[in-house]
Order: C-alpha cells, then structure tokens, then sequence
C-alpha cells in the first residue's frame, strides 16, 4: 500500500509567539511535523485528536480537510494565533 503523507490541504499560518515565528502549514506532513516537534503544549483534549486525525490522514484513512481542521482546534486550544 502506497502512501501519501504529504497530503496537501489548503494552507493555514500559525503565530508561534515562543519562537517569535510564522509558520504556514499545507500539508498533513507539516501539520503532524509541528504538532510534535514544535508546539507549545503537551498535552489537551484538542491537541491529542489533531495528533490522531493527522496520522490517520498520513494513512488514507481520513481526509486531509480533517486535519486542517483539528490543526485549527488545536491551536485554539493552545492559545496559537491562526491565519487562514
């Protein structure tokens, strides 16, 4: 089984004020990277979904539109700013 982790999706801009940063996100490859090297919680109802969403959408299992939206959610939870 192929699989496309790439998985683009239209793009979202998160403010990472801890790092003093924009990072633009388009793809469930790059969401899942940030959730899990470089985002400031560890833990959160939101923040262990997009994690579950976006491996599942690394898989095929789940469109990649879902995981742009549990990104979304996720930083909402965090308090990340987000720019769509």
């Amino acid at each position: 089984m192929k699989r496309d982790t790439l998985r683009p999706f239209p793009a979202v801009t998160l403010v990472m004020e801890d790092a003093g940063e924009y990072r633009r996100v388009n793809s469930v490859q790059a969401a899942t990277e940030i959730l899990l090297e470089h985002w400031p919680i560890e833990d959160g109802e939101e923040y262990l979904t997009a994690i579950r969403v976006c491996l599942d959408a690394m898989m095929g299992t789940v469109d990649p539109y879902a995981a742009r939206a549990a990104l979304i959610k996720a930083a909402e939870e965090a308090g990340v700013p987000v720019m769509q």
